[in-house]
C-alpha cells in the first residue's frame, strides 16, 4: 500500500471512486494564519479604484489555502494515511487584518477496489 498522500487522493466527497476505505485514521487539519501587509493593502486599495479582481488579495488567499491544504496532507501522512476524504476549508478573523485558514478532513487508508 502506498503511504503518500497525493493531491488526486484528496477529495471533498465521502469516498474515492475506484477505491475502498480499509482504515479510518481520524480527523486531520492544517492551519495557517496570515495578515495583510501595509504595501499589499495599499496596492489592493489602488486596484479597487479600477474595479474587478483584487489580484493582490486573490494571490494571498490562494497561497494561504494551498499552505493549509499542504499542512493537512502532512498531518495525514504522519497518521499513516494515503488519502483524505470529506475535506473542507474554514476561515476566521482573529483580529483586524489577521485571518486563520483551516483545512480539515478525514485521514484514511484506501486500496483499489476489486
Amino acid at each position: 500500500m502506498n503511504l503518500a498522500v497525493s493531491p488526486n487522493m484528496v477529495t471533498t466527497s465521502f469516498e474515492l471512486p475506484g477505491y475502498r476505505v480499509v482504515k479510518n485514521l481520524g480527523l486531520v487539519r492544517g492551519v495557517t494564519v496570515r495578515s495583510r501587509s501595509i504595501l499589499g493593502t495599499l496596492g489592493a486599495s489602488l486596484e479597487t479604484l479600477v474595479g474587478g479582481n483584487i489580484t493582490i488579495f486573490e494571490d494571498m488567499c490562494e497561497k494561504t489555502r494551498a499552505e493549509a491544504l499542504d499542512r493537512m496532507m502532512e498531518h495525514a501522512l504522519e497518521r499513516g494515511a494515503n488519502a483524505v476524504i470529506s475535506v473542507r476549508y474554514d476561515a476566521n478573523d482573529i483580529m483586524q487584518g489577521v485571518t486563520e485558514v483551516l483545512a480539515y478532513g478525514t485521514a484514511v487508508q484506501v486500496e483499489k477496489a476489486s
